[in-house]
């Protein structure tokens, strides 16, 4: 890390300001959009906020320990970079900037199947802890191939993203005729709507040893299925409000899906997390892990690979703070205890409402 990038950012908002200056329009609005309303999206934001803390004080807090363990590997705080199409639009080397800042700061990257540099150039760019995310663009022997690259190339898990079974509609984008390279061309389409349950019992029977991870869970009911058929991961998630509009906050149905769960697998969130007391929230009412996908750009077009690295620092110590505030030293003593909800948030949601010092003059939020 490098003194410079180091002075330049001493808070989180920071980054979303030098990331707007560096970025064209179509990508900037890409990355801050939602789909058709963006109701989604602010939900998201929305949910976050309406839940308090619970604080406990006169506990010795002189040691703070943000560790834990996901799929049996001991990581540096319960953040995982997430998936995001064409990153490469953000910075240069796509995927491979961010494996970098993962392996440096010892969090999982999961990438994304329409991001570069593929999954082989990122497993040569970085040694990091890498699971692999799969849009799926072609019939069951080319499915096949790509499990077995994954495998080849050490990625620890294998992830289907399952809430696009059709393409939404982004209306931010499309009325500036503005499309990412991730969506100009998309053949195959009819491999991805006709995604079914049989083909995740199919892949855990084919491969019963190969951890399992069902991105886009949002009810019970789906969460049940897929614990029923062996899945190790379940990823709760709305696709950052960009697939069905009028869903709820990913945070509000993380309750349902940790219960009906009962421990039988692992539970990942995303949607909207820009804080470490986000962080800290999700992980009170159960889940395992948070993944970041739009603050991982945000620091990636701010100052690249170092930005990343620099940014997950301050989320990291944004824990700390909250952690010795709530009166716990470990992860594990974050409990729904903690929490109060619902509250009446004190800013009104949208996409980057997590930091009101934010002055994007001429662009509101």
């Amino acid at each position: 890390m490098s003194e410079d990038v180091t002075a330049r950012f001493l808070n989180l908002h920071e980054f979303v300001k030098q990331a707007r200056l560096n970025l064209p329009q179509g990508p900037w609005d890409y990355l801050r959009g939602g789909v058709e309303s963006e109701t989604t999206l602010r939900r998201n934001r929305l949910a976050i906020d309406s839940i308090a803390f619970r604080p406990r004080v006169l506990r010795d807090v002189s040691k703070i320990d943000t560790s834990t363990t996901f799929l049996g590997k001991k990581i540096r705080i319960p953040v995982c970079l997430a998936p995001v199409g064409a990153m490469e639009q953000f910075v240069e080397g796509g995927a491979a900037a961010a494996g970098k800042a993962s392996e440096q700061f010892n969090i999982p990257q999961m990438l994304s199947s329409v991001c570069q540099p593929g999954l082989e150039g990122l497993a040569k760019a970085a040694n990091n802890f890498r699971l692999f995310q799969l849009y799926v663009r072609g019939d069951r022997a080319w499915v096949e191939d790509h499990v077995k690259r994954a495998q080849a190339n050490g990625y620890t898990a294998f992830c289907f993203t399952v809430d696009v079974a059709h393409y939404s509609r982004r209306e931010r984008d499309i009325a500036k005729r503005w499309g990412h390279p991730g969506r100009r061309n998309v053949g195959g389409r009819q491999f991805q709507a006709a995604l079914n349950w049989d083909d995740m019992k199919r892949f855990k029977d084919q491969h019963p040893d190969y951890p399992l991870i069902i991105k886009g869970i949002a009810t019970a009911e789906d969460a049940a299925m897929a614990c029923a058929i062996g899945t190790e991961v379940i990823y709760v998630s709305n696709h950052g409000g960009r697939q069905l509009d009028h869903g709820r906050g990913s945070i509000d149905v993380l309750p349902e899906v940790v219960a009906e769960v009962k421990g039988r697998a692992a539970v990942m969130v995303d949607g909207g997390f820009m804080r470490g007391a986000d962080v800290l929230k999700a992980v009170a009412l159960g889940a395992t892990m948070v993944a970041i996908g739009r603050l991982e750009c945000i620091a990636l077009a701010a100052a690249g690979t170092e930005g990343l690295v620099r940014a997950m620092e301050l989320m990291q110590e944004e824990m700390e703070c909250s952690m010795a505030l709530l009166g716990v030293t470990t992860l594990k003593e974050l409990n729904r205890n903690y929490l109060h909800h619902p509250v009446a948030p004190a800013n009104p949601p949208a996409v980057f409402s997590a930091y009101p010092l934010l002055d994007l003059t001429g662009e509101g939020y």
